[in-house]
């Protein structure tokens, strides 16, 4: 069986040190690795869509990422207790046709004792913005760490 750490009950260390861990692999764009982080039997809501398993994660991944391209994240921890960690997040991506958008949320998670995500529930807005607007610039993949994070831009 997987483990993946930090684990359960969460300090705030551990609670940020998951959330940037998060963070890392969706900032990958790779649906395999950041299926590895849930359980077996994850479920999900994302918006209006029920996930469940992570072979299910991966296609919806596959999904995402094939429409939100330029896809630059970042989380932060909003609040922690035991196994369940909220975050907050921002991403910015753009379309087919070159529009570009701002996607704001919070997620609730709760891990399993091996510290793998059972349960993921997200609520998401999309800004439409001008390129103009755009705050996340890094390469694609892991934002370095001294970009600003979601706090320092006021999101």
């Amino acid at each position: 069986m997987s483990v993946k750490p930090p684990l359960p009950p969460f300090t705030r260390e551990s609670a940020i040190e998951k959330v940037r861990l998060a963070e890392d692999a969706w900032n990958s764009r790779d649906p395999h690795r950041v299926s590895q982080v849930y359980s077996a039997d994850t479920v999900w809501r994302n918006r209006s869509e029920f996930v469940h398993g992570q072979d299910a994660v991966v296609s919806f991944l596959q999904r995402k990422w094939a429409r939100e391209l330029e896809y630059r994240l970042i989380k932060e921890l909003w609040a922690f207790d035991g196994a369940r960690i909220a975050v907050r997040f921002a991403y910015e991506w753009r379309d087919d046709s070159g529009n570009w958008f701002r996607s704001f949320g919070n997620e609730n998670w709760e891990f399993n004792e091996q510290g793998l995500m059972f349960a993921r529930h997200a609520c998401i807005n999309d800004l439409p913005i001008q390129e103009s607007e755009r705050q996340y610039h890094w390469p694609l993949g892991r934002r370095p760490d001294e970009h600003p994070g979601l706090s320092d831009f006021g999101f």
